[in-house]
């Protein structure tokens, strides 16, 4: 059992949440809730042993491991897929190749009555009895079957793990995780980087295989599945749940009206006494019930009903400076790494006002596209940015590159030039910023506030083609709901990358569909697409690709 005693963050005057417990059990699969910002992420790097509390212990039994998957990821990029995962089992091979070198040392000495010789004795007996306790696992196989499961290919194996995007990069940091077989696996939005069938293989994984589990996650399907218990942070306070995800929203509905209720019962029984006390103030047969009733309320502890999040972005892109008539030209592309074709002879032209999704399984291609329209990577054929094209460019790891060290009003004031300076607080108090948070460092933002400076630093200069790579993925629904109506109104050219059907509803007009190393395009909204595709939802196109 591990043990969450007392926590307690504060920093800069606030404190995010306070005096916590709750205990994790083996087989737990929780669910951890709470607007963004309430620290949900804080929580889990805490009890991965990441972050220090300011108060309080997390206390792990000695022989548990505790693995942790953030929302964002810096990785190195200098071996091939398999060597990564491999990465995994590096503890026992490394104890199996210090155990050879151990018996090679005793084989090779003759002074059997030295300190040395049953010092090294006593370390390879410790060190065998905690490599031969394991259970036996043949590593190749085991790595396969995590890799296949995850959506790779067996001819990705070989291929350098910079050949691919952030999100499969995720994927196979969540391999080394799930190989490891931890006590506990921490998840932070696992399922922002994963197609359907991955994601229906990590649930049955998530359930039938791994021991206790905390996920946080926007999508609701995935956590129903998954977990059987709710813990909610919420003004700093933790209510914890023995339910799943849809029945703790019920009881969550359930005790803010029972505390509005006692709040109003309250609040009522306030003003009855304090009217008492204005009206018999000074009345001497009254002294000592109006000094009663004083201390009464002196001593009163307000209840308190938990926040609704009620917050929104009125978000306005400022307006397009105009581009000529053909923002982007493509003829012939290709892309390949090595003997693998991402695409090729790909030409397209996407016009001045176009609103353009991009959309396909993961690893067709999409990313890669949005980099060599940006210039950041190499491909045969010729691609052309049209006349006076000023790109605003959001990448999946966008949020990723801030720099922590600074503070929220730092991060937008470093880049902000022109008149735009004098409204930067206006800007960040229309992203949810208030004054409280303007002093924040980066790095104890939680990831939906991360995404969402990293938004406002693409905002503060006007562009006319915007190419937005998987935006939604870390902002929770009223949040994606304001971006799309800022999105709605931005009279700019615009690209988006995006495996989310309901945000691209509505809100372009071309689909460009990626699959069989090759991009077609259709002249449709995303819901006439599907349509002709005979599909309900863009997870379908994942699992259909070659349709």
């Amino acid at each position: 059992m591990i043990s969450v005693d007392g926590l307690t963050v504060e920093f800069g005057g606030t404190t995010l949440f306070k005096d916590i417990s709750f205990a994790i059990n083996d087989k737990d699969r929780i669910a951890l809730m709470g607007k963004n910002g309430a620290g949900k992420s804080t929580m889990l790097k805490i009890i991965a042993g990441e972050k220090t509390a300011s108060r309080g212990r997390v206390t792990v039994p000695a022989d548990n491991i505790i693995a942790y998957l953030p929302q964002h990821l810096i990785t190195n990029d200098n071996c091939t897929v398999f060597e990564e995962t491999a990465k995994a089992f590096a503890e026992a091979l490394d104890m199996e190749h210090e155990i050879n070198a151990l018996n090679e040392q005793l084989s090779s000495r003759t002074d059997y009555e030295s300190e040395e010789y049953y010092g090294i004795i006593e370390k390879l007996s410790t060190l065998s009895e905690k490599f031969y306790s394991q259970e036996e696992t043949n590593y190749d196989a085991e790595i396969e079957k995590i890799l296949l499961g995850l959506g790779f290919l067996r001819s990705d194996f070989n291929r350098q793990t910079s050949e691919f995007s952030g999100g499969w990069r995720m994927r196979i940091e969540l391999a080394k995780i799930l190989l490891k077989k931890p006590d506990l696996i921490l998840l932070d939005e696992p399922t922002n980087h994963l197609d359907i069938e991955s994601v229906q293989w990590l649930e049955e994984f998530l359930v039938n295989s791994a021991k206790a589990v905390m996920i946080i996650s926007h999508d609701k399907a995935f956590v129903d599945n998954i977990t059987t218990r709710t813990i909610e942070i919420t003004m700093g306070r933790a209510y914890d749940y023995k339910v799943n995800y849809s029945k703790y929203l019920e009881l969550r509905l359930e005790r803010r009206e029972q505390q509005q209720r006692q709040f109003d019962d309250q609040q009522k029984m306030i003003a009855d006494n304090q009217d008492f006390i204005d009206r018999f103030k000074g009345t001497y047969s009254k002294t000592n019930q109006v000094q009663s009733r004083v201390r009464m309320l002196e001593k009163l502890e307000i209840v308190e009903v938990d926040e609704v999040d009620t917050s929104a972005l009125k978000l306005r892109f400022p307006p397009s400076p105009r581009s000529g008539s053909y923002p982007v030209i493509a003829e012939h592309i290709t892309k390949k790494y090595g003997d693998h074709i991402v695409f090729s002879d790909t030409s397209f032209t996407i016009q001045r006002g176009d609103r353009v999704a991009f959309v396909g399984k993961n690893g067709e291609g999409k990313s890669t596209l949005v980099k060599a329209i940006m210039g950041e990577i190499e491909f045969d054929g010729k691609l052309t940015l049209g006349h006076n094209a000023m790109i605003g460019y959001f990448a999946q790891n966008q949020a990723s590159i801030l720099d922590e060290e600074n503070t929220v009003y730092q991060t937008i004031d470093d880049v902000a030039v022109g008149d735009i300076r004098t409204k930067i607080k206006d800007l960040l108090g229309a992203f949810m910023f208030g004054g409280d948070s303007w002093t924040k460092k980066v790095k104890v933002l939680s990831g939906g506030e991360r995404t969402r400076l990293a938004m406002i630093k693409l905002l503060l200069e006007p562009v006319n083609l915007l190419i937005l790579d998987e935006p939604t993925n870390h902002l929770d629904l009223k949040t994606k709901d304001i971006l799309k109506s800022a999105l709605m109104d931005y009279d700019g050219t615009l690209i988006l990358v995006s495996h989310d059907r309901d945000f691209l509803d509505g809100l372009v007009g071309k689909v460009f569909e990626f699959g069989n190393k090759r991009v077609k395009e259709h002249l449709s909204g995303i819901r006439e697409f599907l349509e002709k595709k005979k599909m309900d939802n863009l997870k379908e196109l994942e699992r259909n690709i070659s349709k």
